[in-house]
């Protein structure tokens, strides 16, 4: 089955192509090149003021796998049992003060959010996939890698090559053998209200 989605209207084959799987392939590691590019990609991403107020903890089985294990520990159970097949698991930290004024930044998590989606493309330009989640324990990510208290754990990311469903477990088999849905795109938007 294609993974593509099936779009509206035309778009970028790379959005096309972009999946979030549940099954990885554990014997394929990704580069430390490769890495460095997506980390790169993420760092050119426009920000609220350029504050650039995202971080990561990556965790490389095969480079650092004690790195990698934590990260894993502080994903919630549901996450564990697929994400322990990614060869590269991180964590999506938010500073949420302004650094020139020490201000909330409300436009943290979006910024985040925004460097996750260009490391997500330039994955998928290089053939791998990315499985973001809000399923963490922030509270255990905090402990675990000593956060200040003006940095905040959001999400996690699970990186690697796709694998086949039928070397899994039935249920993520299943969710990755689902057709990809989204609303249409007449729902998304938001209309004038009705003045009559």
């Amino acid at each position: 089955m294609s993974r593509r989605a099936p779009t509206e209207c035309p778009v970028h084959e790379l959005l096309e192509r972009r999946h979030s799987p549940y099954v990885f392939a554990a014997e394929r590691d990704v580069s430390a090149d490769d890495m460095r590019g997506l980390l790169e990609a993420a760092r050119w991403t426009m920000s609220s003021y350029n504050e650039q107020p995202w971080r990561y903890v990556v965790g490389s089985r095969s480079r650092s796998p004690e790195v990698w294990q934590a990260v894993l520990e502080v994903l919630v159970p549901g996450n564990r049992g697929w994400a322990r097949h990614a060869p590269i698991l991180m964590l999506g930290l938010i500073s949420t003060r302004f650094s020139q004024n020490g201000k909330p930044n409300k436009a943290a998590a979006h910024d985040l959010g925004a460097a996750s989606a260009c490391l997500t493309i330039e994955a998928t330009a290089r053939g791998l996939s990315v499985h973001q989640m809000i399923g963490i324990e922030p509270a255990e990510a905090a402990r675990r890698f000593a956060l200040p208290e003006s940095v905040e754990a959001l999400t996690g990311l699970a990186i690697g090559y796709a694998g086949n469903p039928a070397d899994c477990d039935a249920d993520y088999a299943a969710r990755d053998s689902r057709p990809r849905e989204r609303k249409a795109l007449d729902d998304i938007l938001w209309q004038l209200p009705d003045k009559g």
